[in-house]
């Protein structure tokens, strides 16, 4: 299910295009699912979508262990909750302040390698374009974050199923560091790894690294050109299908407000 559009002598291919704003936790892994469930089957396009997470959470990757990344108690304290999501990767802390993208895509669509690695860098690519309409110049980081200046303004988590790639990342826009802190257990290694100390060593965000304030329509709209920028694409505004507001409604039931999802390991 494609659709092009003619733009001088090449011919664009036609994205749909979602902006939910503002989701809570539950909804937006039920959302990137519902839509891989539905590209899969033919049921909907290619698809790129943005929100931001209301109330805070921290998105834990399908592989980790709950009392490893976590700190419970921190975040029933200050009303952060837990999700898991389908994706492989690390756990990050999320709210209103930072802009997720999502990536729903066929795996035989020629613009997205099959390397995983040469993925990242090529779907990634979208966010550097948008750093730069923002005056910043931005660099990838294998295998999956983005720095300015040698800090990380955003990283990017992938699964291929059912031949479809989701792909999805973070910008964070504001950065709220001492709950990172809070709710978070980094490993010391992993601190050293990236040849930082502190989270304020290597995290920033597009409002310290552009030392304004940054609305969030603004970021939005770089981020929307960017990415078809770099994937030579035209993003055309939609909505969800009937059967992917089904399909979102009954992963939100069974699945991703359920504990034995969110803290299965």
């Amino acid at each position: 299910m494609s659709s092009k559009e003619s733009f001088g002598v090449f011919a664009l291919e036609i994205w749909r295009y979602i902006d939910f704003d503002l989701v809570d936790p539950p909804t937006s892994g039920a959302l990137a699912e519902a839509m891989l469930i539905a590209r899969a089957e033919g049921k909907c396009p290619d698809t790129f979508f943005i929100y931001r997470r209301k109330p805070p959470a921290v998105s834990i990757g399908y592989f980790q262990a709950v009392k490893n990344t976590v700190d419970l108690a921190a975040c029933r304290e200050l009303g952060v909750e837990v999700s898991r999501r389908i994706t492989g990767g690390g756990a990050i802390y999320s709210d209103e302040n930072g802009i997720i993208y999502s990536i729903v895509v066929s795996e035989g669509n020629p613009k997205i390698p099959r390397n995983i690695a040469e993925s990242y860098s090529v779907l990634c690519r979208g966010l550097i374009d948008a750093m730069k309409i923002l005056g910043l110049d931005a660099v990838f980081q294998p295998i999956n974050d983005i720095l300015v200046g040698g800090k990380k303004v955003s990283g990017s988590s992938q699964t291929r199923r059912r031949g479809v790639v989701l792909h999805h990342g973070t910008l964070l826009v504001r950065a709220d560091i001492e709950t990172m802190k809070r709710v978070l257990k980094i490993p010391e290694e992993k601190m050293s790894d990236k040849a930082a100390k502190s989270l304020e060593e290597r995290v920033t965000s597009l409002e310290k690294l552009l030392g304004r304030e940054v609305s969030m329509d603004e970021v939005k709209e770089a981020v929307r050109k960017g990415f078809e920028k770099a994937l030579e694409v035209k993003f055309e505004d939609g909505e969800l299908t009937e059967y992917e507001k089904k399909l979102v409604r009954k992963l939100v039931e069974e699945k991703y407000s359920r504990d034995e999802w969110n803290l299965k390991r």
